[in-house]
């Protein structure tokens, strides 16, 4: 640990989600999947619908448990049926517009943190293949917390996503970069995807319920959309951090396979180092906090 958690492999890991512009790109894939993924997950919700009778938002509701104006909230944004819902030529062309361009936005995350040349349009058929295979990811994630989801946190069904995330986070990164990136070079990135993802969905399963009665009390049916990119953006910014680790990981062991670890006394050094440079920040702030203190009684007494 403390060699994995060293200053100097810290400080490459935020320079490298800095160079990702990490928030602003998690922002962005949180609003292509908003616009993107809930229309074509309505769309889904039509057919699931028809086959096993329970729509997209009953869906919602039953998995986190919401109640109240969050659950009516949801119904509003989330239910369709199909005697009122159609899909024109339009309609169409606007949700493979915005599933495609999400898939885009994905596909620049892998291409900017692996340092790859773009490719844009070029790879259309890949970020087809990946929007399919997401939206099969996403149908047994449903599966599984159907079945597993109603203990404590959702725990268990967590623990079993948690491999398929892995791999589908792994497959995702070589479809979308076009076969330009390893499997062995995605491993990291997406056992810490993996990892981070299972942890920020148990996480959910407990707060979700609050953020969207919280959000609809205060803005209405439109606050559960807020709620939606909200929860989003945590997601997406586990997987933007998943990123900058996973390609630091990736290239520590490379630089380890090739008999360039850092000897123990460098990483001693360097923890050393830190520790005097916070004691010696520690002392300096607490000695300016008892100065001011100081001041302001001399001041009070003169009074």
């Amino acid at each position: 640990m403390t060699f994995w958690l060293r200053p100097a492999f810290a400080l490459r890991v935020a320079g490298r989600f800095q160079q990702l512009v990490g928030f602003d790109r998690s922002m962005a894939l949180a609003s292509g999947a908003l616009t993107a993924l809930v229309p074509l997950a309505i769309l889904c919700g039509l057919l699931t619908t028809r086959v096993v009778g329970t729509d997209l938002a009953e869906g919602v509701i039953n998995r986190y448990g919401l109640t109240g104006d969050g659950a009516e909230a949801v119904r509003h944004v989330l239910s369709a049926s199909g005697d009122s819902t159609s899909l024109g030529v339009f309609g169409v062309v606007f949700l493979l517009i915005s599933v495609l361009s999400f898939a885009r936005a994905t596909q620049r995350l892998f291409e900017q943190g692996w340092e790859l040349r773009p490719l844009s349009v070029r790879n259309t058929v890949n970020d087809l293949k990946w929007i399919m295979m997401l939206a099969v990811y996403a149908a047994l994630s449903c599966c599984v917390h159907a079945v597993l989801g109603r203990r404590p946190l959702a725990m268990e069904a967590s623990a079993v996503m948690a491999p398929l995330t892995a791999g589908f986070l792994v497959w995702g990164g070589r479809i979308l970069s076009a076969g330009r990136i390893t499997k062995r070079g995605l491993l990291p990135f997406g056992c810490i995807g993996a990892i981070l993802l299972a942890g920020y969905s148990m996480a959910m399963t407990a707060y979700l319920p609050r953020l969207f009665n919280s959000y609809t009390n205060r803005y209405g049916a439109v606050g559960a959309v807020f709620a939606m990119l909200s929860a989003l953006f945590g997601a997406m910014l586990a997987i933007v951090a998943s990123a900058a680790l996973g390609r630091e990981v990736q290239d520590e062991l490379a630089r380890i396979g090739r008999g360039e670890r850092p000897p123990d006394h460098e990483v001693r050094r360097q923890w050393d180092t830190l520790l005097s440079q916070t004691r010696s920040r520690w002392r300096t702030t607490r000695g300016q906090a008892l100065l001011a203190r100081l001041t302001r009684r001399r001041g009070d007494r003169g009074c």
